[in-house]
């Protein structure tokens, strides 16, 4: 049992897509100095290059509360849209983009992306894509592996409540998170493996360190994963938010999930660990369905609403949320549920301009204007 309750700080990563506001098409090479122009507005290392040049990543300082996330993401957004403002560009918080080809983008010139490409080759020069990450303090190492293993079922279920990406190159793909098809082709990524102890985890990141396989544990690159950098739990598994209140809600109910499964342990109680095939399947409705066709409840053995298997969710996590002081940010998951996730409205906007006249081109340039307007929306002016 760990000796102490964690301390369930959280902290988020946003990665955002930049757009040149007359084409609405990605940069494939932004300013070099737009990374550092940002850094300069931001506490240090909280502005980042990521592995394209077309994107850029965003995180918040370690939080104690859900209104300081607020207020580092709405600072971080509203930063880097003043800054690429001024050279034309917007960034949108969006894990695909609606046209964009990935083979007329550019990766950073940085030692770790030089390996990442020279490594994975064409599975890592399709990664055109964006996510979000939340970090929860977890300290004790066997507690953040017990939560690890429990987690796994959830993780579908933060997945509908993010979708952002269904378009891929100009395609209406069918599915709300067509980022994972992307993601999923390198290896080491989806559900995490399942573990006895830290322990046991240790040991098989050093076996596969040892045998050259990898460099370190941040190339293991599951929906949620023990961090390699901190004492945290990193859920992987969302798509980036295009409103920062749905990044909020993301947030705050996976940090509510943590609690709420040290609670049970410390009642020597657990969440059923059920087959990862069968988690895999709610991964795969979330992937393709959204909130639309419902998840398989394992007990009930049966096919539920979403809406019903979120409010049973959410009266689980009522004690959780109200010892943090999030109530309305969890329950904000009703609002997105209401109102459809971000591709949803990518393609409510998308149909209705074609039902208007417009083009398949027209209507994609709609939806990236909308999603530059949406993704500082909430967030204050952006200068």
């Amino acid at each position: 049992m760990s000796p102490r309750e964690p301390s369930f700080t959280i902290g988020v990563e946003e990665e955002y897509l930049l757009v040149d506001r007359r084409s609405r098409n990605l940069v494939s090479e932004p300013p070099a100095a737009l990374i550092e122009e940002c850094a300069a507005l931001s506490p240090a290392g909280r502005v980042s290059p990521e592995f394209l040049q077309a994107q850029i990543e965003v995180g918040t300082t370690v939080c104690n509360s859900l209104d300081e996330v607020r207020n580092d993401l709405a600072h971080l957004r509203r930063t880097v849209a003043a800054v690429s403002g001024k050279h034309g560009l917007a960034p949108i918080a969006a894990s695909t983009h609606p046209f964009a080809l990935w083979r007329e983008q550019k990766h950073t010139d940085k030692e770790r992306y030089r390996i990442l490409n020279r490594d994975m080759q064409a599975a890592a020069r399709r990664l055109m894509i964006g996510g979000m990450h939340v970090h929860v303090g977890i300290e004790d190492d066997d507690l953040r592996i017990d939560i690890l293993n429990q987690a796994a079922y959830f993780l579908p279920h933060l997945l509908a409540l993010s979708t952002s990406s269904p378009f891929w190159e100009g395609t209406e793909t069918g599915l709300h998170s067509y980022r994972l098809c992307v993601f999923d082709e390198l290896p080491r990524t989806g559900l995490p493996e399942r573990f006895e102890s830290y322990g046991e985890y240790k040991r098989t990141v050093d076996l596969m360190v040892a045998a050259g396989l990898l460099e370190d544990a941040t190339k293991l690159w599951w929906d949620v994963r023990p961090s390699a950098r901190f004492p945290t739990i990193e859920m992987r598994i969302t798509d980036v938010c295009t409103q920062v209140e749905d990044a909020l809600c993301c947030a705050a109910v996976f940090r509510c999930l943590c609690r709420m499964l040290y609670r049970l342990r410390r009642q020597n109680q657990r969440w059923r660990i059920y087959a990862p095939l069968l988690v895999h399947e709610n991964r795969w409705r979330a992937q393709r369905y959204g909130l639309d066709e419902g998840m398989v409840d394992f007990g009930r053995g049966e096919i539920v609403p979403f809406t019903a298997l979120t409010r049973e969710l959410l009266g689980i996590l009522r004690e959780d949320a109200e010892h943090f002081g999030c109530v309305r940010e969890v329950e904000h998951a009703l609002t997105i549920i209401e109102r459809g996730a971000s591709s949803h409205r990518q393609l409510r906007t998308y149909r209705e301009a074609l039902r208007s006249g417009a083009t398949e081109r027209e209507a994609l340039l709609e939806v990236v204007d909308r999603l530059i307007e949406r993704t500082v929306e909430g967030c204050g002016e952006s200068g």
